[in-house]
């Protein structure tokens, strides 16, 4: 009978875009998504004026005149610091969720953003250079809760069909926020020395038009009924993002997968990693995540204009050529949004990762040549378009969707959060790491970038099945016999089977045979 309810149901839960679902998933990803791109690349421009701010002050305040050495330590901190907070905010997201929900977690998140903005852009006035680096974990706490809780936000609200390009409008704005952070940097906007406070705390503007919106739109119905047990509510929030189509089918569906989780517990990260049965799904979610970020894109967009200098870009002419990159990220994203469903999972980061490996190996070797051929300097450049393009198109966005789709209902939170603090703490390292490295190893460091991105890709391509048009049963399975467990492992509780699944987890009951 179940079953018959839930197939009945699943053929009525499909919607149209309406314009509650569309200005919801804009103005989330617009206020939270879009930030954490532009402070990955908003430190790029200014980092000389950063690197002046640091040697006044300290001669100021301490009598000290730091050495080259010791700016170029104060300014990593500054960048990986943002890394440090991102971790932070991902440890506190479970907690966060559960208690205020997915809307009301975005929109009290948003004072964190007021406070960081307000110290990165009062530090100059006040002469202290601590104020820039807190003002830059703060806003890592920031991204780091709103990167997991805005896909989820927007996957709950989401009827079936439309899952999957509500889920991509984050991803895009992150790269939106790339670009428009090369933009506001020209020289001929606020790229000049007096301005690179302003250019920091500009960070507020997004989130103040999401705190003032962003409250009058509903929790997420999800939410409501299977944590809060809210009935009532659930069903004025499916009303106000559906505006027709059946409410009902949809709240018979929640209380089916209510009832089914009633009888699973989440699991903690420390029994996630002791779980022999997943085992294989975590070392995939731990290479792909770490790989991601040690493939050298962090090092690009950290440092795209000392990249640009090294490779014999006149200055004048660098600042246009990383807002150009910042426009090819766009495009490679929203090509990889508008393929990933049609080529699935396996290409995009097989072919992603591969062509940036391929691109990393060709940076070295048009450096080490620049000197005797002058028209190596750009195929240098071009290489590092390769790198941004190849990396958009593919490992941007897939190892956030395999996270979710390796993993059931009990252990996708503990998932993300061990696969959240291994994206973190990577991007902290190679922003941290990546100055010093390239002073040792000169253009051989990219070499380094090049084997990481050749073993992710044959770890893809030998390890990770393809996912796409997969329910949570069939992945489940795919992996068993790598992790060496039989179903009645997989399934303890016989009479519960994963046959019907519609991308949130739910169960469908089956009578024992």
């Amino acid at each position: 009978m179940a079953e018959e309810l839930l197939q009945g149901n699943n053929e009525k839960l499909t919607s149209h875009l309406t314009k509650p679902l569309l200005a919801v998933a804009f103005l989330a990803s617009f206020g939270s998504s879009m930030l954490y791109g532009y402070n990955l690349a908003v430190v790029n421009s200014p980092a000389q004026y950063i690197k002046d701010f640091y040697n006044e002050t300290l001669l100021e305040s301490h009598g000290l005149t730091p050495d080259g050495h010791l700016l170029t330590v104060l300014y990593s901190l500054t960048v990986s610091i943002f890394a440090i907070g991102g971790m932070t905010g991902a440890l506190l997201v479970g907690r966060l969720v559960t208690k205020y929900g997915r809307k009301g977690t975005l929109v009290r998140s948003t004072a964190l953003v007021f406070m960081g903005g307000a110290l990165m852009g009062f530090s100059r006035w006040c002469r202290i250079p601590e104020m820039v680096i807190i003002g830059r974990f703060i806003t890592g706490v920031h991204s780091g809760i709103s990167l997991s809780v805005v896909p989820m936000y927007l996957g709950e609200i989401a009827p079936k069909n439309l899952r999957g390009f509500l889920g991509l409008v984050p991803s895009i704005h992150i790269c939106l926020g790339v670009f428009i952070a090369q933009v506001l940097g020209l020289s001929e906007i606020l790229g000049k020395e007096e301005h690179w406070p302003l250019l920091l705390s500009l960070v507020a503007v997004p989130t103040m038009v999401q705190l003032i919106l962003l409250p009058w739109f509903p929790e997420s119905p999800r939410y409501l009924l299977i944590e809060r047990g809210d009935v009532h509510a659930t069903i004025a929030a499916l009303k106000w993002f559906r505006t027709k189509g059946n409410i009902q089918a949809e709240v018979e569906e929640m209380q089916e997968e209510q009832r089914s989780l009633s009888s699973m517990q989440t699991l903690s990260v420390c029994s996630l990693l002791m779980d022999s049965s997943v085992r294989w799904q975590v070392l995939t979610v731990a290479v792909v995540n770490i790989g991601m970020q040690l493939s050298g894109i962090d090092a690009i967009w950290f440092y795209t204009n000392d990249i640009f200098r090294n490779a014999g870009i006149p200055d004048p002419y660098i600042q246009y050529t990383t807002v150009g990159t910042g426009a090819i990220e766009v495009i490679s994203g929203m090509l990889g949004c508008f393929t990933i469903e049609r080529l699935g999972r396996r290409p995009l980061m097989i072919g992603g990762f591969l062509f940036m490996g391929l691109c990393c190996a060709g940076i070295t070797v048009s450096v080490l040549f620049q000197p005797q051929l002058s028209y190596m300097r750009y195929i240098s450049v071009g290489c590092v378009i390769g790198i941004i393009a190849g990396f958009c198109i593919g490992p941007a966005g897939v190892p956030f969707l395999i996270t979710a789709e390796l993993f059931k209902q009990s252990h996708r939170p503990a998932a993300y959060t061990v696969a959240g603090c291994l994206n973190w703490m990577s991007n902290f390292t190679i922003g941290f790491v990546f100055p010093f490295l390239e002073i040792a190893t000169g253009p051989f460091c990219y070499l380094i970038f090049c084997a990481v991105c050749m073993g992710v890709a044959v770890y893809t391509f030998f390890i990770i099945p393809e996912t796409k048009n997969k329910t949570f049963l069939e992945i489940s399975q795919m992996f068993a016999t790598k992790n060496e467990i039989c179903e009645e492992e997989l399934y303890p509780n016989s009479e519960l089977k994963m046959a019907l699944m519609n991308g949130y987890g739910t169960l469908d009951f089956h009578d024992k045979k």
